[in-house]
């Protein structure tokens, strides 16, 4: 299953995610830190989707009371959840 999502409180504003068989497949995020989302989208493919919500739910930015992190967590759940 693959989502559109879009971010509430970061610096990146949209979230192209796919999650097939439980695995992650595909992350591209627009907006926010390049490089570091670069580094995090590549970390997590392949992944299983649970873990790497399981790893970056709840990463706070700063005072902000989520990240790009925490947001992409919510956006796997959501291809968990649409399946």
């Amino acid at each position: 299953m693959e989502v559109e999502y879009r971010p509430q409180g970061t610096c990146s504003y949209l979230m192209h995610v796919a999650v097939e068989d439980g695995i992650v497949t595909k992350v591209e995020v627009e907006g926010g830190c390049n490089g570091n989302l670069q580094g995090i989208s590549r970390l997590v493919v392949g992944m299983k989707a649970q873990d790497a919500i399981d790893k970056m739910e709840g990463i706070k930015c700063g005072f902000r009371p989520t990240s790009c992190p925490d947001q992409l967590s919510k956006a796997l759940k959501k291809c968990l959840e649409t399946v």
